[in-house]
């Protein structure tokens, strides 16, 4: 069973930087792709961030594109995401997940994805 807990959440002003960490326990990191995502209002979770195992290949959400950088440290169980020029729309609980098929890969969808964190909150002020 894997396991995901985030931390990093904070409240900030507009323009500034924080970064966001999931720490992973209880399955193969190495063999999962991992990603960020927050909710969404009126629809389902909304995907921002993924990385794929080695952390070679990595995709992002329009909105957060050129802002955020997601990365990984598969030697620690964790990863990590650089979150720039935050915006008070970024506002949101920021869940990490993982997949659980058997390739350990995962698109950009909420089902795509079996695992999740409880969240941790940020929030940005104008």
């Amino acid at each position: 069973q894997v396991q995901l807990v985030e931390s990093g959440g904070s409240s900030v002003q507009a323009g500034d930087s924080l970064t966001l960490s999931c720490s992973v326990s209880g399955g193969s990191f190495r063999m999962l792709y991992m990603a960020w995502f927050r909710p969404a209002p009126g629809k389902e979770r909304e995907f921002v961030a993924r990385i794929s195992w080695t952390g070679g290949n990595t995709e992002y959400a329009d909105s957060v594109k050129g802002r955020f950088t997601i990365s990984r440290d598969n030697n620690e169980n964790t990863v990590a995401m650089q979150m720039n020029g935050l915006k008070p729309e970024d506002t949101a609980v920021y869940l990490c997940a993982a997949p659980r098929g058997a390739t350990g890969y995962a698109g950009t969808t909420e089902s795509d994805y079996s695992y999740w964190g409880r969240g941790t909150q940020v929030t940005v002020s104008a």
